[in-house]
C-alpha cells in the first residue's frame, strides 16, 4: 500500500504551513507530501486537479479528496489529537466547502505568495515527492 499524499500549491503560503504541519505532527510518517505544480501531480492526478492551485488535493489508495475533506482526512490521519478535527464531518460538506473556497480565494492576499515552489530539507526529503 501506497502512502496517502497530499497535493498542495507549492508557492502559496498557507500551504506550505499546512505542509510544516504535516512534517512536525505526523510523528508516524504516515502521509507524502508533493505540490500539484510537481511531476507527481501530474502522474497521479487528473488535471482537473493540477490545472486548479485553489485546492489541496489528498490521494489515499487511488481515492481522491479535495478542499476541507482533503483536510479533516489529513487529519485524521495524523491521529491524535488532531483526528478530532474530524467531528466537522457533520458540517454538511457544501458548507465546509464554502469557507474553504473563501480561504482559499484569497489565500495569497491574507498569506503571502512565494516567488518559487517549496524545496524540502534534508529531513524532509523522503516524504517530499517531486
Amino acid at each position: 500500500m501506497n502512502k496517502p499524499i497530499v497535493f498542495f500549491d507549492g508557492v502559496c503560503s498557507l500551504c506550505n504551513g499546512f505542509v510544516d504541519f504535516i512534517f512536525r505532527f505526523d510523528k508516524d510518517e504516515n502521509l507524502n507530501v508533493a505540490s500539484l505544480q510537481g511531476e507527481t501531480a501530474k502522474e497521479k492526478l487528473d488535471s482537473k486537479f493540477t490545472d486548479d492551485l485553489d485546492t489541496i488535493v489528498l490521494l489515499v489508495d487511488g481515492v481522491t479528496y479535495t478542499k476541507s475533506s482533503a483536510v479533516l482526512k489529513a487529519l485524521g490521519i495524523i491521529g491524535m489529537p488532531w483526528s478530532t478535527f474530524c467531528l466537522f464531518y457533520i458540517v454538511p460538506k457544501f458548507i465546509r466547502d464554502a469557507i474553504y473556497n473563501q480561504v482559499a480565494k484569497n489565500r495569497y492576499k491574507l498569506f503571502g505568495k512565494k516567488d518559487s515552489c517549496r524545496l524540502p530539507t534534508p529531513s524532509e526529503k523522503q516524504r517530499f515527492l517531486k
